[in-house]
């Protein structure tokens, strides 16, 4: 039988009242005969019915208390100055970070203070997934093989003594833009394996003298000794520039590359080129080579100690195979400081010397003058 359109109305609104107060199973029959009725599917029929509920009637089901809705503020703010990194990495983040957000946006509540620092990581994902930028696209590999040494200097397939700090794996890092033609600037980049402690450069063409040079400033600068270098097949580090400097010394460092096209072999520095370069200066192009001192400088300067003192990272702790599936376990998120000062891994005078470094940084004041320099930095026009 054919129903009007008012028809239908009149008698939803009639149903609405009843269907508020049935329980479950009587609810079940109203949605039977509606859809028999009216030609409705149940789902649009659970719509129609329970849209029209009057406030408070029916059964509500409370569901979590929103709770953190307030601190969302402070959270994201955090979030946004620490480059937006993921819940696992925020947590300690928040807990490090917030005596210097009270210092310079004023004290939180108690009660506000004791949810930062108890929100989990899951929690943090939810409440900042509208605000999670959209990250851009890869860049493009600028590593030419280097023909020279490559008898001389052997492919790391064992693994170093990672029980201290000192060995690193080294990268470089195109501004080229679109083009890998012509001339423009290279970033450099250093981890070391054990800590994550990242220190990097800057080089015009990365030709052989530029790269050694940044190297001997980047030694200069490190919290331990170096005792391992290892590097891709790169031309820019495969010579005899550099091979001398790591071999004629009293104690040669133990210098070593990895296979050719395997990048996995330099994992801990591949991971650097997001957040180390790319995060900074972009997947643009930079070629006026006067930059090449300012962007070494903020590299120094200013994107180290915020990252290697304020920026925890994750680190596998172990993996094992099940059947055709690789598990793996990573140790809680810490920075390359806070591992560098576990007991054992530094001489005191150097741990000492760390701790003195971090009582006097800010990470917020690091973040401001990052975003000043980085700013001249891009609007510098070429002559």
């Amino acid at each position: 039988m054919h129903m009007s359109e008012e028809l239908k109305k009149e008698c939803l609104a009639k149903l609405i009242g009843r269907y508020a107060r049935r329980n479950r199973e009587g609810k079940g029959r109203m949605l039977d005969e509606l859809c028999e009725d009216f030609g409705y599917e149940r789902k649009y029929a659970i719509k129609l019915l329970g849209a029209g509920l009057p406030t408070g009637s029916g059964r509500v089901h409370a569901g979590p208390e929103r709770r953190y809705e307030g601190i969302e503020p402070v959270v994201r703010q955090i979030w946004l100055s620490a480059e937006q990194p993921c819940g696992k990495r925020l947590v300690p983040i928040l807990h490090q970070w917030l005596p210097f957000y009270e210092m310079r946006h004023g004290s939180l509540s108690g009660r506000d203070r004791q949810l930062v620092r108890h929100i989990s990581a899951a929690t943090l994902d939810r409440l900042l997934a509208p605000a999670r930028a959209q990250l851009g696209g890869r860049g493009r590999c600028g590593t030419k093989p280097g023909n020279l040494l490559r008898t001389e200097i052997p492919i790391r397939t064992g693994t170093w003594d990672l029980t201290q700090p000192g060995y690193l794996e080294a990268d470089s890092v195109a501004h080229c833009g679109g083009s890998m033609a012509g001339d423009f600037i290279w970033s450099l980049t250093y981890t070391d394996i054990l800590s994550g402690w990242t220190e990097g450069g800057a080089v015009w063409n990365k030709g052989a003298g530029g790269v050694l040079a940044a190297t001997r400033e980047v030694e200069g600068r490190l919290p331990f000794a170096l005792l391992g270098f290892d590097s891709d097949n790169g031309g820019e580090f495969l010579n005899h520039h550099l091979w001398t400097y790591m071999r004629e010394r009293n104690v040669p460092v133990d210098f070593t590359r990895s296979r050719p096209y395997h990048s996995d072999d330099n994992a801990h520095v591949e991971q650097k080129n997001w957040t180390w370069a790319r995060q900074l200066l972009g997947y643009g192009r930079l070629e006026n080579p006067e930059l090449v001192g300012p962007i070494a400088a903020l590299y120094r300067e200013v994107w180290a100690p915020w990252q290697n003192f304020f920026l925890p990272c994750l680190k596998l702790k172990r993996k094992w195979r099940e059947g055709s599936h690789w598990r793996k376990r990573y140790e809680l998120p810490q920075t390359a400081y806070q591992r560098l000062c576990a007991p054992g891994i530094l001489p005191l005078k150097a741990r000492r010397t760390l701790r003195e470094r971090y009582a006097s940084l800010n990470p917020f004041e690091l973040k401001d003058e990052v975003d000043k320099r980085l700013k001249q930095i891009l609007n510098t026009k070429p002559k």
